[in-house]
């Protein structure tokens, strides 16, 4: 299966003992700390369109190359469109990736922030190396807003209080403190292995008991968190204001901003 695979979203199918199929994604931009493009979320929406409808596959799992899982958004790619309009295409992307039947599993070995962390509280399970490092370090970089989807999704896997503390701090958290909060599965220093364990375990398991549970689990999700009437205009208001002009100023200076 190549749906949605370019050289910077490697794409491969595999095949257990039992015959079942699992497919893994490595997002494939080492150099930039695996950093999104629109290329590359428009992939991995193309793949997430594809398993929908494939009952073969069973397992699907996301991870890095190098040394992070994923470092949010190409800033350059970012800045060079309209973002309203592109964060609800990257947002249609992360719903597709949360309704997916399958098990989805986000294998985390270094930075996963921003828009790599939206990525990995949309699957359904994370695991993750002890030098991982979790967050939404806006306030002190770009001085954008997260869209409320993506916010209320962070809130559910991490809790209000971390989650406030990641946006209000613009802390990075742990794995061990993700790990406290019920935020991942397990830390190891044998993700590979470990990643492959689970892989190997949910294929032995019902696809009926599965497929069941994450259509019940989606539906009070989206009766929970409901985009806010108002949401575009305001997100419109953050990146044609000051804090976001001065936060694109200092990242291409390579300078810290000043918010005032």
């Amino acid at each position: 299966m190549t749906e949605g695979a370019t050289d910077e979203l490697l794409i491969e199918r595999r095949t257990a003992e039992n015959g079942q199929h699992w497919v893994e994604v490595t997002f494939n931009r080492p150099e930039k700390l695996n950093a999104f493009t629109r290329e590359m979320y428009l992939g991995l929406h193309e793949l997430c369109r594809s398993l929908a409808e494939d009952p073969s596959v069973k397992v699907l799992v996301l991870r890095g190359a190098g040394r992070a899982f994923a470092a949010g958004n190409d800033i350059e790619d970012f800045l060079a469109r309209d973002q309203v309009p592109y964060e609800e295409e990257i947002r249609a992307m992360f719903t597709a990736l949360f309704e997916l039947p399958q098990v989805t599993i986000a294998a985390i070995d270094g930075a996963c922030v921003g828009g790599g962390l939206a990525i990995a509280t949309h699957c359904d399970l994370r695991i993750a190396t002890p030098r991982s490092r979790f967050g939404y370090p806006i306030a002190r970089t770009l001085g954008n807003a997260l869209s409320s989807p993506v916010l209320f999704r962070c809130a559910a896997v991490f809790g209000e209080s971390l989650t406030r503390e990641m946006l209000l701090t613009a802390r990075l958290q742990s794995a061990e403190r993700a790990h406290g909060v019920g935020a991942l599965l397990a830390v190891t220093e044998s993700l590979a292995d470990d990643v492959a364990e689970l892989v190997a375990s949910i294929m032995a398991l019902s696809s009926v008991t599965l497929r069941t549970t994450k259509s019940q689990l989606g539906f009070r999700a989206a009766a929970l968190e409901p985009v806010p009437s108002g949401e575009e205009e305001l997100l419109r208001a953050v990146y044609a204001g000051p804090d976001f002009a001065e936060g694109v100023r200092a990242f291409l200076a390579k300078a810290k901003p000043d918010f005032r």
